[in-house]
């Protein structure tokens, strides 16, 4: 069986499927949870690197302790999205959790 890059994402994203308003979708092509049609979790479907969508502060934050690493498809960043490379389940459920969050509360 070939396991896909974005296995690990979809074993996560699960359990927000089946909250209310959660749908899964696509963004530029990589598979993603949306809010009430919102974006705010995706995975890049190469690397199945989580991103997800949180205050510029919080990306921030996240890229200064090492955490996360700027979001710049095409040498573009994305202030608002931070990429994560490692593969921890608590991470990504606390992160992806903040994430629906931040769109839930602004937008």
């Amino acid at each position: 069986m070939i396991k896909k890059p974005t296995d690990f994402f979809w074993r996560i994203a699960r359990k927000f499927l089946e909250q209310n308003h959660v749908s899964e979708g696509t963004l530029m092509g990589f598979p993603c949870l949306r809010y009430k049609g919102v974006f705010f979790a995706t995975a890049d479907h190469r690397t199945g690197d989580l991103i997800v969508k949180l205050p510029v502060e919080r990306v921030q934050e996240l890229i200064n302790d090492g955490s996360g690493l700027p979001f710049a498809p095409a040498g573009k960043i994305f202030k608002e999205w931070v990429l994560i490379e490692g593969r921890n389940t608590r991470e990504w459920e606390l992160l992806i959790s903040e994430a629906k969050e931040f769109v839930t509360y602004n937008n």
